[in-house]
Parts: C-alpha cells; sequence; structure tokens
C-alpha cells in the first residue's frame, strides 16, 4: 500500500531506491506518527470531518496500535512503504473506510515534519537527562580531588599549575554552554508544523492551534511555506546543537588519553575498563576513550552533512530530504551511549596524587615565582627577567605551594554557580507540559 500510488506499478528498481532505509528508520517514527493522528483527528471531529462515533473509533485503535509500536518486534508489513502507510492500513483493516478518513487536510509531507519534531523533542530530553547525570558526576569528581595538582599546558608545554579539580570542572561547565545550544534547537523544534499540509496550507478549515495545544508544543510554525522550508534547517540547528556536546566528549577522551599514557601517567583505570594487545602483555589501552573520540569527531561532521544535502534547495519538498532521517536519528543512540560510556570511566577514574612534587615539574611554577616578587614590590618585567636568569643560570628555586583565591582557581573553582547554571538552563526545557499533553492524548 502505497498512499501516492495511482495507476501505473512503478519500477521495482526505481521503488527499492526510492524507499531506501525509510522502513527502517520509520520504525523509530512510529509512536509519534500516532500521537500526531490522535490529535489530528480531534481536530477533523471539532470542524466536522468527523463525527464523534467515528472519533471514537479511531482514538481507540489508535492507542491500541501505540502501544504496539513501543514494542521491540513492531515492523512494517511487506509491501508497505512507511509508517504512515502502516497506521492507515491498520486502522483501515480494524474499522474499514473509517480508517481512510484520518489523512484529510493531511499531506505525508506534515505528517513526517510532526513525526520528526516529536522525536527530536523526546530524543532531546533523554540527551539533556544523560548530560546532565555525567555533569553531575564531573562535579562531584572535581569537589573530590580540587587539591591533587595537575600539569597545566600550553602548546603540550609544561605552562603552570592545574588541578584535577579544575580539569573535571571545566568539563562539567562546558556541558552547561552546549545545553543551552541544545535549548535554543529545542525551541525551533518545538513549533507545530501539522496543517502546512504539501507545504501550502489546506482548503479545510482546519484548527492549528487545537492541534499544537493537544501536541504540547509551544506554538506554531505559522507560514506553511515556511514550515515545510523548516525540513532540514531543523536537523541541522538540531545537529549543530549535539555536535557541541559531542565536542566537550571527544576533547575530554584525548585528554583521558593523555594522561593514561605511561610518560604521563597522571590516570589510571581498572583492568576490566582497558584493554590488553595480542602479543604485548603490558598493554593497558584506553579503548573506550578512542571510541568515544571517534564517534563524537563523527557526530561533529553532521551539521556539514546536513548543510551539504540541503544547500541550494529552493523552497517546496524535494525527496533529497528523507535521507535526512539516515544521519540525525541514529546520532542521538550513538552520543547518548558515549555519554554514558564516559560517565562509566569517569567514575572509575584513579588520580595520581602528588604528581607536582617531581622535580621535572619545577618549570611549572615559574609564574608562581614571578608574582611572589611582584607582591613584594618587584616591577613585573624585572621580576619575569629574574627568573628566567635563575632558570637559564640553572639555579632556580621555588616552592610547589599554590595559593589561587580568584573566582574560578584552583582554590576556588565556583563549581556551586556552576550547578546553578545548569539548574536554570535545564528549567528552560519544561518538559513537564509536553509529558502532561501527551498522557492527556493517550488517556
Amino acid at each position: 500500500m502505497k498512499l501516492w500510488q495511482k495507476d501505473k506499478v512503478s519500477l521495482k528498481e526505481v521503488e527499492k531506491f526510492t524507499v531506501g532505509n525509510d522502513r527502517d528508520l520509520d520504525i523509530y517514527l512510529a509512536p509519534f506518527d500516532v500521537l500526531g493522528s490522535l490529535a489530528h483527528t480531534q481536530m477533523l471531529e471539532s470542524i466536522g470531518l468527523l463525527t464523534k462515533d467515528e472519533l471514537t473509533q479511531l482514538q481507540a485503535e489508535l492507542k491500541n496500535i501505540y502501544q504496539l509500536t513501543t514494542k521491540p518486534d513492531f515492523k512494517l508489513e511487506d509491501g508497505v512503504e512507511d509508517i504512515h502507510s502502516q497506521v492507515e492500513l491498520m486502522l483501515t483493516q480494524k474499522l474499514g473506510d473509517i480508517g481512510k478518513k484520518i489523512h484529510s487536510a493531511r499531506s505525508r509531507n506534515d505528517q513526517v515534519l510532526v513525526d520528526l519534531k516529536l522525536f527530536l523533542r523526546s530524543e532531546i530530553e533523554k540527551l539533556v537527562g544523560n548530560t546532565k547525570e555525567l555533569f553531575g558526576l564531573l562535579i562531584t569528581q572535581s569537589e573530590k580531588y580540587k587539591g591533587d595538582l595537575l600539569p597545566g599546558y600550553t602548546h603540550l608545554q609544561l605552562a603552570m599549575p592545574s588541578s584535577f579539580g579544575l580539569w573535571f570542572g571545566a568539563y562539567a561547565e562546558s556541558l552547561v554552554d552546549d545545553l543551552i545550544t541544545v535549548q535554543a534547537a529545542y525551541e525551533v523544534v518545538n513549533k507545530n508544523p501539522l496543517g502546512s499540509a504539501a507545504g501550502y496550507g489546506s482548503s479545510f478549515p482546519i484548527n492549528r492551534t487545537m492541534t499544537t495545544e493537544l501536541l504540547g508544543f509551544d506554538s506554531l510554525n505559522h507560514n506553511v511555506v515556511y514550515a515545510q522550508m523548516g525540513r532540514g534547517k531543523t536537523e541541522r540547528i538540531v545537529a549543530a546543537a549535539i555536535a557541541n556536546i559531542a565536542a566537550t566528549l571527544s576533547k575530554l577522551s584525548m585528554d583521558a588519553c593523555l594522561y593514561l599514557n605511561q610518560n604521563f601517567a597522571f590516570i589510571s583505570f581498572p583492568d576490566e575498563l582497558t584493554t590488553g594487545s595480542s602479543i604485548m602483555p603490558h598493554k593497558k589501552n584506553p579503548d573506550v576513550f578512542e571510541l568515544i573520540r571517534s564517534h563524537c569527531n563523527r557526530i561533529q561532521a553532521l551539521p556539514n552533512e546536513i548543510m551539504m544535502q540541503t544547500t541550494n534547495l529552493p523552497s517546496g519538498y524535494f525527496r533529497d530530504l528523507q535521507l535526512l532521517k539516515e544521519h540525525i536519528i541514529p546520532a542521538f543512540q550513538n552520543l547518548n551511549d558515549c555519554i554514558q560510556m564516559a560517565g562509566l570511566m569517569l567514575s572509575n577514574i584513579q588520580v595520581n596524587k602528588d604528581l607536582l612534587k617531581d622535580e621535572k615539574y619545577k618549570y611549572l611554577f615559574s609564574v608562581e615565582e614571578v608574582n611572589k616578587l611582584v607582591l613584594q614590590g618587584v616591577p613585573f618585567r624585572d621580576a619575569y627577567k629574574r627568573v628566567g636568569q635563575g632558570i637559564e643560570a640553572g639555579n632556580f628555586n621555588y616552592t610547589s605551594e599554590v595559593n589561587h583565591t580568584h573566582e574560578g582557581s584552583i582554590g576556588n573553582l565556583q563549581n556551586a554557580q556552576i550547578e546553578t547554571k545548569m539548574k536554570h538552563i535545564v528549567e528552560r526545557f519544561d518538559f513537564g507540559k509536553i509529558k502532561n499533553a501527551i498522557e492527556k492524548l493517550l488517556a
């Protein structure tokens, strides 16, 4: 069954090529397609395109189908092109001609638009939850190891003293900024395109405000042409946002790979969290972090992939947009897996204490010694020169004590303030409103 099928049958080669991987990817959209139909049919009844009895029958059967879509063995029947066709077929098999009425005032274009937005909205909620959990772990580790010093580098050369507290806390605050961009993307996602039909609206007197409220959207994509133009743009904006989280994880993973290296030896992990070599019995490889790094680098390429697929498309729908699902849908599971594995590793990290007592790190304290002279009244440039001459002459004297007190420094991590920022950004998502709307639809 194909919603677009007319009298002539497409060549099998054309059908196979145009359908592509859509049938497999539509399984992810299945429950959201049913939710869209639950809202749409309520609206159709309100404007007289369905009777109350027809609505009652359709709603009951749609709720049954919804339960089926949430089970792991749900699939599209052979010969059914997409999830929209599958749901309509299942309704028609049970209810006859009543099932055929659900497509009134709708196009597959706005169906897939609303499905994708509901899917993205749901995936963003999962991602925010996982990110917040990793954030909490980073803050905990930052506090736990705030007294343990760590070499700081610029240009991969010894620079100044840092601490594990600073290191963990830096990635925690990075996730705050990452979620700010996710929240902005979420605002783009949380607008209702349903009712835009093929991108030019409908001659039926539909009530788009009603479906907006029923589905828990914050507002409409008001202009029907723009609603259709939003496909591709929405995915690109979301991809850019999740790429920020991926970038944070990738950088963290690169640090961990370096720090585990024997020449650094800043951290270690239990043997069961690292891998060995087929011929070198001493190896403890950071494979988890290497794979997180690679997965996340690939996710960082996602916005550009989507941009190139949609570059120079004029307004209106084009089949090019179908392929976007192959990129954006798997990215969420991939990123969530990376977050969870990073959490597993960091919760079992072992920190090498007293690193900076090793004399090889003595020049980390050169700036500390310069600053001590400045505090005694020596002009900065003179103090810098005096310490530099001592280093060149091989008689540099130092202590490994640090006393950094300003905001965000070794001795004043500002973790409480960072936690407050995270709390505020998470609250802005207002997932509770959506949960209430969906529960009412399914009641």
